[in-house]
């Protein structure tokens, strides 16, 4: 099994969706993160808790560039506080000089998801694109 002593590689993260929880996509020996579906679990932070240790890891430790994803049809307030530190850690790419691509997805007539992302990247002062899009 990979470790830090040996060059560094950390182990993917996925979570599989369930009604109420997104799709958890992270490789991070890829440079790859993924997060999509409904966001309402019962315990918010300790459901995003792996993937925000894991990218705490790996921006600390990155040596490359990283793509985020984002297709939510819906999150809940709980989870919006997740999405915070989640993009906080993400932001840790950009830190090390590495490029870090956000690309926030939203049905074409869902004003508030789009706004959503547009409070975050103003909050975190971090760039985002905007991909109109349709959720199967």
């Amino acid at each position: 099994m990979a470790g830090k002593e040996d060059g560094g590689f950390m182990e993917k993260l996925i979570v599989r969706p369930t009604r109420i929880t997104p799709l958890i996509y992270f490789d991070p020996n890829r440079g790859l993160l993924e997060l999509r579906g409904k966001s309402s679990p019962e315990n918010s932070i300790q459901f995003y808790s792996q993937l925000i240790g894991d990218l705490e890891e790996f921006g600390q430790n990155c040596t490359q560039n990283l793509i985020a994803n984002f297709k939510f049809e819906y999150f809940n307030t709980s989870s919006s506080k997740c999405l915070f530190d989640i993009f906080r850690k993400l932001n840790l790419v950009k830190e090390k000089g590495f490029k870090l691509s956000i690309n926030w997805y939203y049905e074409e007539d869902d004003e508030d998801m789009l706004e959503a992302g547009e409070d975050y990247a103003d909050l975190l002062g971090i760039e985002f694109n905007y991909v109109e899009t349709q959720f199967d």
